[in-house]
Parts: structure tokens; C-alpha cells; sequence
């Protein structure tokens, strides 16, 4: 099966599990194929971010807080009115002491190979006066990892590889980082050379393996994450039957086919 990009998502969805990996980015399945899973978190998240995004450059929390309200009739989940209030207090005051910015929301995609390429989308950038960079990623999770879970984390190994080749500096010029605007910590660490190099490696390594499978090939796999995937209700390793599998990977292709149908 052909692949020519990563973004951490699709990286992390494979290592996930395989079949997820197949339902997502090879079948193009929506993930609406599991009734008991609650949106509120996504939306709630999207929501925040977007108000920092916004708001990099607001002067006063109440300027925050009417990006806020403006905000907030395009985003679906209920309550959290507190929370709300929280990320904006503790963003503002972390925001004020940042310095130079270099990007929000950066889109990127950069070449590891003649074939291949890493993308993504970086919350935020900034670089400090002596050319040393701030990669800040934005979780809006009350559980905040841990340093050494941050060490092996895909998203900010890839991110760092990544800023290390757009902007030419070595690894060690890069701090990568989670900030949490509910409890109004940061999260950084810095990775060493050989640790991006080694992943660099595993990249490649998971780009031929998905290359040389077959469709069929692509396997479920029985995680922690189960309860959250969006595509419980077809799969095998929950009692999802061929029929139901084959209806659903056929409304997919059906849809697909009458989209590309009403461009014409």
C-alpha cells in the first residue's frame, strides 16, 4: 500500500492499530461508527485552540474572552463554562511572556527522503533572541504528561526532526513542549541528536512496512484506546460481522464516488 507523508496522527493511528490505520486514510471511513463515544472533548479542545490562535495577540484577558463568546457558537459540547474561563486566564498570562513569535497554527511539510515526506500542523513557534526554538503544542487534557513520556512522544519527535531541517539548526537549538492551559503548566524537553536520528529510522522502517502490505494485511489490534476509536462498531474484534464491514466500506466508496461525480 502506497504512502508518501506522515503527520503524527497518521503515524500515531497506525501504531494504534493497524485496521483504524486502513479504515482512515485507505478507506476513508468517517469515524462516526461508534454511538457511545462523546465529541465534547474534541470540540471542546478545537474550541481552545482556536481561541489562541485568535488571541496571540490580545492586550487584556476581556479581549480573550469576547474571541471567546464569538468563538462560541461553532463549537458542540456542553458546559465547561469555568474551564473555558481557566484556559483564558492562564493563556493570557503565559502568552505575555513568550517572545518572538514565529508562527500559529504552522503548516508544514518537509522532506526526509527523495519519496517521503513529514507534515503536520505546529500550534505554535517562537524564537528567543540568542536563535534557540520554542515548539509549543497545546493540550487542553487535565492530565499532564510527564517529562519522560514526552521523550518518547511521536507528535514532538517529529515535530523537532521537522524544525530541525525547515530552519537548518541542530536538534539541540529546539525545546518541544506541551502546554496545559487548565493547570497553566509547560511541559518542554530537548531531544538529543541521536534519539531524532533513531526515530528518523523507525519513520522510514513504518513507511516499508505499510508499503509492502496488502489491504488485507491491515489488522485490528485490541488497545486502551478501543473505547475511544470511532470505528468500534466495525470491528471484527467487536463483533462486527463481514456484512456490517462490507456496508460500511461500501457507503464510503459509494460517497466517494458521487463526490467526485458532482465536481464534474
Amino acid at each position: 500500500m502506497f504512502i508518501k507523508t506522515f503527520s503524527p496522527s497518521k503515524y500515531n493511528t497506525y501504531v494504534e492499530c493497524n485496521l483504524k490505520y486502513r479504515y482512515k486514510y485507505i478507506d476513508y471511513l468517517k469515524d462516526e461508527y461508534n454511538k457511545g463515544l462523546s465529541k465534547d472533548a474534541l470540540q471542546f479542545g478545537s474550541y481552545i485552540h482556536k481561541i489562541f490562535e485568535d488571541g496571540v495577540e490580545a492586550k487584556s484577558v476581556d479581549e480573550l474572552r469576547r474571541i471567546a463568546r464569538d468563538l462560541r457558537g461553532n463549537y458542540h459540547f456542553k458546559g465547561r463554562v469555568q474551564d473555558i474561563e481557566t484556559c483564558i486566564k492562564h493563556f493570557f498570562e503565559f502568552n505575555s511572556k513568550l517572545e518572538g513569535s514565529v508562527s500559529t497554527e504552522m503548516i508544514f511539510e518537509e522532506k526526509i527522503s527523495d519519496d517521503f515526506s513529514l507534515n503536520g500542523i505546529i500550534d505554535r513557534v517562537c524564537k528567543s533572541k540568542n536563535g534557540k526554538y520554542l515548539v509549543i503544542d497545546y493540550k487542553t487534557s487535565k492530565r499532564e504528561k510527564t517529562k519522560r513520556e514526552l521523550y518518547n512522544d511521536p507528535q514532538l519527535l517529529i515535530y523537532a526532526l521537522a524544525m530541525s531541517r525547515m530552519y537548518k539548526t541542530p536538534v539541540n537549538n529546539i525545546t518541544v513542549s506541551h502546554y496545559y492551559p487548565l493547570t497553566g503548566n509547560l511541559v518542554s524537553i530537548k531531544y538529543l541528536p541521536n534519539q531524532v536520528n533513531s526515530f528518523a529510522k523507525k519513520i522510514q522502517d513504518k513507511k516499508w512496512e505499510i508499503r509492502k502490505k496488502k489491504v488485507a494485511q491491515f489488522q485490528p489490534k485490541v488497545n486502551r484506546f478501543c473505547d475511544w476509536c470511532g470505528y468500534k462498531e466495525i470491528c471484527p474484534k467487536h463483533g462486527a460481522t463481514n456484512r456490517e464491514i462490507n456496508e460500511a466500506l461500501k457507503a464510503s466508496k459509494f460517497g466517494r464516488s458521487k463526490s467526485r461525480g458532482s465536481k464534474g
